[in-house]
């Protein structure tokens, strides 16, 4: 049995819209009698929760007449309930205390999607108290559901916490800053496995970030289990006869820091990083698409090379054609060649009732090819502009093979491409070379000074790389302890994993470092790369480490703090695929970024700290 992230926040979802219900009506298959009237009515970051997993026509589906935004003015409709799927945050509960008061529903359902803090809950109460007598009759039922977090797929996850990173490098950042997102990220990850129905054991690297979250959620975890029954009591029985528990595997960006910015050659990368995919949604100047399981082209061919993908579209395409002729010449409807659209349907009716028959699946068919062709000529179009092939060689040359043709790498800087294309190709080139002659970097910092690009980014990865030497080389004390101070406070923990095995990235078969990792810490033998992995057991005492267990384990939940991206998630599921005995794996991350989006971030960190000058020339993307 494999943890399934999408389909258990899904069952919260659908047992929230039927208003809490025990037994969903027909089974949560859709509404009841009494269910078939409802108002949904959300915040902006519960509406980005939902729509990945339900459609308009699915919300429907179970009774949602009407979705609304709580931000927004809204018309009462004083017969009917209301589902809140909100933030617990001071506005919200002062607006669902406004609304209870005014009579604008005949119900209130109230779900926070997380933990909401005793104060607020104290507000709600007080607020609905001084109101008219009939407020607090409204007011049916209060929830925490522990589903804030967006699942785009069943084995991907995004807190949607935006600048995660540079948060938590900031120099200027105050301490008190710095704890509230580490406890904002843990208990992002608290939803996440209290959804999973499983407390798991946590792994991290020493210091930074990492362990920081890893032990707010130990001791998030190690309250929650003192209350009985709670989140985690039904899931137990069943966890001892069906599934191990998982492993948490928790990792700051910085331990592998190019492939934030490498560029990728597989299709659905291509198509976040270059069409600015967002939420399963692509908006292309023309038309918008949906893009997730629902669409098997996409499915089946969404991690393959972009030119493999150009292929199928066409071989599909032939295929369509070939069928279309078959029916027009089974009906006698039209010539070989004539594409079908169910104005030639003569013949006899035998072969007739066939083709009206095949006409809907056709009709599908057709809209898919022509979805992905449009996605495609896109694509294509940016690809020649940007020369992004070249691009991707590269960079693969210098994370694979540790080689670099110093005359294509300085003709891309010179030549096609955006001013982050150049920047993320020289801030590669920068951390695959533990020391690149003097000569070559200067012709690198050159090129990219004649093309306009703004150095921040890159001084700071320089700064970075030049801090983690300076520290491997200092020989006194007191220089080496003033080094770690201030890099703790600069850069967080892993100076070292910056640039440390800088060639980490993929060294056997494109393995990246992150997956070589997770794969050492589900294997749980020794292993010089893991053996000191902190662990954090919230169902072990906290005194002693005798019954901590180290594994092996079968499923692994991986949590990237400072932004992931599709090619790591892409190698997680290679190594789902290509493990016997078979493992399943979860990817999550702060949020899920593009190359551009994550050099934004690194030149942003830059600027603050007084390195290069001038606008970064990026536009920083909104979290997904």
């Amino acid at each position: 049995m494999t943890l399934s992230l999408r389909r258990k926040q899904l069952d919260v979802i659908v047992r929230m819209l039927h208003l809490n219900q025990q037994q969903l009506p027909n089974g949560g298959e859709g509404q009841g009698e009494d269910d078939a009237y409802k108002i949904l009515v959300m915040d902006q970051p519960c509406i980005s929760v939902l729509s990945p997993v339900l459609m308009l026509g699915d919300l429907r589906h179970h009774g949602v007449t009407l979705t609304l935004n709580i931000d927004r003015p809204r018309q009462a409709v004083p017969d009917a309930p209301a589902v809140y799927f909100v933030r617990p945050t001071p506005g919200n509960v002062g607006r669902i205390a406004a609304d209870a008061a005014a009579g604008l529903y005949g119900s209130f359902h109230v779900n926070f999607s997380t933990s909401v803090p005793r104060p607020l809950l104290e507000r709600l109460a007080t607020a609905c108290a001084a109101a008219p007598p009939a407020c607090a009759g409204r007011v049916a039922r209060v929830a925490d559901q522990y589903i804030d977090f967006v699942c785009l797929e069943d084995g991907l996850f995004s807190l949607a916490q935006p600048r995660a990173y540079v948060a938590l490098n900031d120099p200027a950042a105050a301490d008190a800053d710095i704890t509230a997102l580490v406890d904002a990220v843990a208990l992002g990850l608290f939803c996440v496995v209290a959804t999973l129905g499983v407390v798991p054991v946590i792994r991290c690297a020493r210091g930074g970030p990492a362990e920081m979250v890893a032990g707010a959620l130990d001791a998030w975890l190690r309250d929650h289990l003192l209350a009985k029954p709670n989140l985690f009591t039904e899931a137990a029985s069943a966890a001892v006869t069906s599934f191990q528990r998982p492993v948490l595997c928790l990792f700051d960006r910085n331990f592998e820091l190019s492939v934030g910015v490498q560029h990728d050659w597989s299709y659905r990368p291509l198509v976040h990083d270059v069409l600015g995919l967002k939420q399963n949604i692509l908006k292309l100047p023309a038309e918008k698409y949906e893009l997730d399981d629902s669409d098997k082209f996409w499915v089946a061919n969404s991690w393959s090379p972009f030119p493999k993908v150009a292929e199928e579209i066409e071989a599909q395409l032939a295929k369509y054609k070939q069928d279309v002729d078959e029916v027009n010449q089974r009906t006698g409807g039209g010539k070989v060649g004539v594409e079908f659209d169910g104005t030639d349907l003569i013949g006899n009716t035998k072969h007739l009732m066939n083709a009206v028959n095949s006409l809907p699946e056709l009709t599908e068919r057709k809209k898919m090819i022509d979805k992905h062709t449009n996605i495609a000529t896109s694509l294509l179009g940016h690809i020649k502009e940007r020369s992004l092939d070249g691009y991707c060689d590269c960079e693969n040359d210098m994370l694979v093979n540790g080689t670099v043709d110093r005359n294509t790498l300085l003709s891309l800087l010179r030549g096609k491409g955006t001013k982050e294309d150049k920047l993320r190709l020289a801030v590669t080139y920068l951390l695959s070379f533990e020391t690149p002659p003097s000569s070559e970097l200067e012709q690198v910092e050159a090129a990219l000074r004649e093309s306009e690009v703004d150095m921040c980014a890159f001084q700071y990865v320089k700064r970075i790389k030049a801090l983690n030497t300076q520290f491997a080389s200092a020989s006194g004390t007191a220089t080496k302890s003033n080094i770690v101070d201030w890099a703790e406070k600069l850069y967080g923990q892993s100076i070292s994993a910056v640039t440390a095995g800088v060639k980490n990235l993929l060294s056997d078969g494109r393995q990246l470092a992150l997956t070589r990792t997770v794969e050492a810490l589900m294997e749980g033998r020794p292993n010089p790369e893991v053996d000191d992995y902190l662990l954090f057991d919230p169902r072990a005492p906290r005194s002693g480490t005798g019954g901590q267990f180290k594994g092996p384990f079968r499923e692994a939940v991986v949590f990237m703090i400072g932004g992931g991206n599709y090619i790591e998630y892409k190698s997680l599921m290679e190594l789902e695929q290509h493990s016997q005995p078979s493992k399943h794996v979860i990817y999550g991350a702060t949020e899920i970024l593009s190359g551009a989006e994550f050099i934004h971030q690194l030149a942003e960190l830059g600027q603050k700290a007084g390195l290069g000058g001038g606008s970064s020339n990026i536009t920083p993307g909104s979290a997904q």
